[in-house]
């Protein structure tokens, strides 16, 4: 027969089961990284799905003309508020003190 109470965990079983969990984890952990990957495996690794075709087409085909020329009123626009906010921050940070 074996010399267990009834009720409660005692606290040593608790850190026991967590030391062998934390074991399990870095057993897995080091085998997921010391695996071989395939070259197909590797390219859908490192690259998203999405990403992978930005500099094959960086024009939308189906942007009408108005909104092209639109969009490029707006980004000309941002651009130089941006330019002229961080002109004024330049010159509030560094104005000479006499």
């Amino acid at each position: 027969m074996i010399n267990q109470i009834a009720g409660p965990v005692s606290t040593s079983d608790v850190f026991y089961l967590m030391r062998v969990l934390f074991f399990i984890a870095l057993l897995t952990m080091g085998y997921e990284l010391s695996r071989p990957l395939t070259d197909n495996k590797k390219e859908q690794d490192f690259l998203f799905t999405d990403t992978t075709g930005l500099g094959q087409n960086t024009e939308w085909p189906g942007l009408m003309p108005w909104q092209r020329k639109a969009s490029e009123k707006a980004i000309e626009k941002y651009a130089g508020s941006q330019e002229k906010k961080w002109q004024r921050w330049n010159e509030a940070m560094f104005e000479r003190s006499d």
